[in-house]
């Protein structure tokens, strides 16, 4: 890759309030992958913003401090890996998009009538699925380059805070650089 090919994301991270977030997404996919070895069978879900993240779901407390923690060191460490997460909103919205481009692409110029759009309901469900099959990596790439960063600089957690409503559990970690 050239250095003018690299320049709008790097643009992009020098920006602090993206850079914050991308910080931020990538240490809460850490920690994710920390609390899912260590609550395997745990339904977790997280969503960051510039002020940190939460955690949503059913484990203690020092759980999430002892899993951002760790996570933070990981991540510090080197460990890049853990700031892409498969279950991400990034993949799921590529996936999304690109399946439903496909699908509108294959229906494009199709007659008014019935029969005719479901003539083409197999070629459009077709690329459908091959636009799904090549989102895939596509959306780890655009984690890793775009939406997360694996490096946290000088992010610090600031407060760890659990709320409860109903069966649901939510941890809000607040960051600061």
């Amino acid at each position: 890759m050239t250095e003018s090919e690299s320049l709008p994301v790097k643009a992009r991270r020098e920006m602090p309030i993206i850079s914050r977030v991308q910080r931020n997404h990538g240490l809460e996919h850490a920690t994710l992958h920390v609390l899912s070895q260590r609550y395997p069978k745990r339904s977790l879900a997280g969503h960051s913003d510039t002020r940190g993240f939460w955690v949503i779901g059913d484990v203690p407390i020092e759980a999430v401090y002892e899993a951002v923690e760790e996570a933070l060191d990981r991540l510090r460490k080197g460990e890049k890996h853990l700031a892409v997460h498969r279950n991400c909103g990034t993949n799921f919205v590529t996936s999304g998009v690109l399946a439903g481009l496909a699908a509108g692409a294959a229906m494009f110029g199709v007659g008014k009538s019935i029969r005719d759009k479901l003539e083409r309901l197999p070629l459009a469900m077709f690329v459908a699925t091959l636009a799904l099959i090549f989102s895939q990596p596509l959306g780890f790439l655009l984690q890793e380059r775009v939406t997360t960063s694996a490096e946290p600089g000088n992010l610090q957690v600031v407060e760890i805070v659990t709320s409860r409503r109903g069966r649901m559990k939510a941890h809000r970690i607040t960051t600061r650089n």
